[in-house]
């Protein structure tokens, strides 16, 4: 961290300052949001180079970033992710207006264009100078939380924007009710779908997939003692 620690009109931006005895940031007063995501090729021409972005440092050969490439190559070269990005963009957009908060949305890529350093410099020149940053990472990692942490930090050293420019990050969120409660509704709807489907055929099923190869059932798993009482959901028959 750079030793000037203190912003605009004397803001502080040390990071060590600004929370509660509990670890609770106090609120502060905003001016812009940053979508930040992953990023994703938008063309043929697009597929390799956004590979090695996302392989930099690596030394991994080309060859073999073109057999990963091969997945984006039958759909065009073309990622979904920019396309959902633009539409969350403008989803946050209409939500913070129909509330009445008036921020500007911006959004910047770890891997592919918009970067995340052009779009800092963006922001700044806009005249924000205290952003909050949403991923599209939800859950607790290294590369969907720290490393966007780390990426922002690296861009803001590498643009100049060290100390002029404070960027906060949200809390990890897949324990949220907001993320969590639309798929739990989307797997109760489904699950309904498939059970009037399959009284229709007139059976019934259940499926599970995996990542793995299949592989033969287990034999049967011996009777415990008598002595020790195992829970009926952990008992099992034969195969």
């Amino acid at each position: 961290m750079s030793e000037n620690t203190t912003g605009t009109a004397g803001q502080s931006f040390d990071p060590r300052t600004g929370y509660d005895e509990n670890g609770v940031m106090a609120p502060k007063a905003y001016d812009a949001v940053l979508l930040a995501s992953f990023g994703g090729p938008e063309g043929q021409d697009d597929v390799i180079p956004f590979l090695r972005n996302v392989t930099r440092g690596r030394g991994i050969p080309d060859e073999r970033l073109e057999e990963v490439a091969t997945h984006y190559r039958a759909n065009g070269g073309v990622s979904p992710i920019n396309a959902q990005n633009r539409e969350l963009k403008a989803a946050i957009e209409a939500e913070l207006a129909a509330r009445g908060i008036d921020l500007p949305v911006y959004w910047g890529n770890r891997n592919w264009d918009p970067y995340v350093p052009e779009t800092l410099e963006r922001i700044h020149a806009d005249g924000h100078r205290r952003l909050l940053t949403v991923t599209t990472s939800a859950y607790s990692c290294y590369s969907s939380c720290r490393q966007y942490r780390e990426d922002l930090g690296m861009a803001l050293r590498s643009t100049g924007l060290e100390g002029k420019l404070e960027a906060d990050k949200v809390r990890q969120y897949f324990n949220h009710p907001g993320f969590v409660e639309p798929f739990a509704e989307g797997l109760r709807t489904g699950l309904a779908e498939i059970r009037a489907e399959l009284a229709e055929a007139g059976r019934a099923g259940a499926g599970c997939t995996c990542s793995s190869p299949p592989t033969p059932s287990p034999p049967p798993t011996p009777r415990p003692p008598a002595r020790v009482r195992w829970p009926r959901s952990c008992r099992r028959g034969p195969g």
